[in-house]
């Protein structure tokens, strides 16, 4: 779409490039440690716990609860709709991600919801990992 402002996108790096390629193929990617397997996001070179550099990464199930919340109105960037609802959703897997809650009106947003996460596709064909209220329909 000529003309019309695209959503920011993120620098690509040797830690978090794999869990974009995840997202292209609209999987939720959560990196998890070699050595004693604690998963984490966002994406790290070293395990917090055991220190180890070597990892690689699992698929998330996409289901999970809303921890924590807010609603941004300001300030407002092109390529968005406002405003944004933005979740700290804890996986079932056991960890945390935080990501964008939509199709769903701010004033509906609580602590503990059941969330799932889906694909939110730019125009130009950018793909993001996204959540909305389980049972939401598009």
């Amino acid at each position: 779409m000529a003309g019309q402002p695209s959503r920011i996108k993120p620098p690509l790096g040797p830690d978090n490039a794999w869990w974009w390629e995840m997202a292209a193929e609209d999987k939720l990617g959560i990196q998890r440690c070699r050595g004693c397997k604690t998963l984490r996001h966002p994406p790290q070179p070293m395990c917090g716990e055991c220190r180890s550099l070597e990892w690689d990464a699992v698929e998330a199930s996409g289901r999970g609860t809303i921890c924590s919340f807010t609603v941004l109105t300001h300030p407002q960037f092109p390529g968005y709709d406002y405003p944004l609802v933005i979740v700290l959703v804890d996986l079932e897997e056991g960890t945390r991600v935080t990501s964008q809650l939509v199709q769903c009106d701010p004033q509906e947003v609580d602590f503990g919801l059941p969330v799932e996460m889906v694909i939110h596709t730019d125009p130009d064909g950018f793909k993001l990992p996204v959540f909305r209220l389980t049972g939401a329909t598009a």
